[in-house]
């Protein structure tokens, strides 16, 4: 069949909307069609170069939709089922999936390839394969995935609301209740407060936190951390350390989170300090895996016991938590709806990324078919 879909050639090249031929699915495999896909930073990196993956690939990995048609073998979905896709595929039986640690499945290593975990590919332009961003490649109308990729979700959730629990309400929420282990009364410190960090104030503030201060150069993400739950919130790393101090008594928050869009050194230098004796550091927002990007005084770490965590998918597992997140969502406890800034057709990728850099959006959201 054939799909429209938005492309990434190259590094520094805009995304590109071409029709490609889809193959239908084989075993283990869905055919979804998206009904909406969230705007990421993740492939802005790509586009810019901080990330490389196979070129050319369908970009896209927040996504939301509904089956429309399985392959042999598949028995956790059927037609008709309504589901969100996780960035990160769950196999079930690796060392890790099996050890409760399913955000680092080995099936994660070909996300940036884009293929099949047996190598193959499912979409083509012009006798090429083209691999699927994190094997879901939201970025098309339709896609054939593994069903491992999928959660089912009931039909009355809004897909074009819920599509956020794929990707940014999870890594920032788990940032704060897993990878950083907030406990009630704690003082907790965001640096960078977009569609990740924005949620990770949500799971702070979930979790208990005493204060919850947000940092952040622009004053619209300021200000929607303060409605999602941030006590307090600073525009400069200065600031915010002026106020931590004063907030403890001179013992410094319990954990930062860097959630970022770039993360650099002088960043995660800055929640070094900010941390008390024995805090943590979570370090949630992705760099050029090639350059160092954490540079610390290694006697504080040793002398003061502090920890340097990284986190991926919040440190959480798929399908545990995007059921949670959806329930807490219609229970009223987590913001979503508030959190899209605008929403865009697939045509208007570019301009979705656009509004992005520019700090416009705290999410953007393309919506595949607004006539549906």
């Amino acid at each position: 069949m054939k799909t429209k879909a938005a492309i990434l050639r190259a590094v520094h090249q805009p995304f590109e909307i071409v029709e490609l031929d889809l193959d239908g699915p084989k075993e283990g495999e869905v055919l979804i069609k998206y009904v909406a896909a969230g705007l990421c930073h993740s492939d802005e990196h790509l586009r810019h170069g901080d990330i490389v993956p196979r070129f050319p690939i369908v970009a896209g990995h927040e996504g939301a939709g509904i089956i429309e048609e399985v392959g042999p073998g598949v028995t956790r979905l059927k037609p008709g089922d309504h589901v969100i896709c996780s960035f990160l595929p769950v196999c079930g039986a690796c060392r890790w999936c099996s050890s409760g640690k399913t955000n680092i499945c080995d099936w994660g290593a070909t996300i940036l390839d884009g293929c099949m975990p047996d190598g193959s590919y499912r979409f083509h332009l012009d006798g090429e394969d083209l691999g699927a961003m994190c094997m879901i490649g939201t970025f098309a109308e339709r896609a054939t995935v593994r069903q491992e990729s999928l959660i089912k979700v009931a039909d009355d959730v809004p897909l074009d609301k819920a599509v956020l629990i794929g990707c940014g309400v999870p890594t920032g929420f788990g940032s704060a209740v897993y990878a950083a282990e907030t406990e009630v009364g704690d003082t907790i410190a965001i640096y960078g407060v977009g569609g990740i960090g924005v949620n990770a104030v949500q799971g702070a503030a979930l979790a208990g936190a005493a204060n919850v201060v947000a940092i952040d150069p622009l004053a619209n993400k300021r200000e929607m951390a303060e409605q999602v739950g941030a006590t307090h919130s600073c525009a400069t790393a200065e600031e915010a350390h002026e106020l931590i101090q004063q907030l403890t008594h001179g013992v410094g928050a319990d954990k930062a989170i860097v959630t970022v869009g770039i993360v650099d050194a002088e960043v995660t230098t800055n929640a070094f300090h900010a941390i008390r004796k024995g805090g943590t550091v979570v370090v949630t927002g992705l760099a050029d895996p090639t350059k160092n990007t954490i540079e610390l005084p290694g006697a504080l770490l040793t002398l003061f016991e502090k920890r340097i965590q990284g986190s991926l998918f919040g440190s959480g597992d798929p399908y545990k938590d995007i059921p949670r997140l959806v329930n807490m969502y219609q229970s009223g406890q987590l913001k979503l709806d508030e959190l899209i800034t605008n929403t865009y057709t697939l045509d208007d990728v570019n301009k979705g990324y656009e509004d992005l850099l520019n700090g416009v959006n705290i999410r953007g959201v393309i919506i595949h078919d607004p006539n549906s």
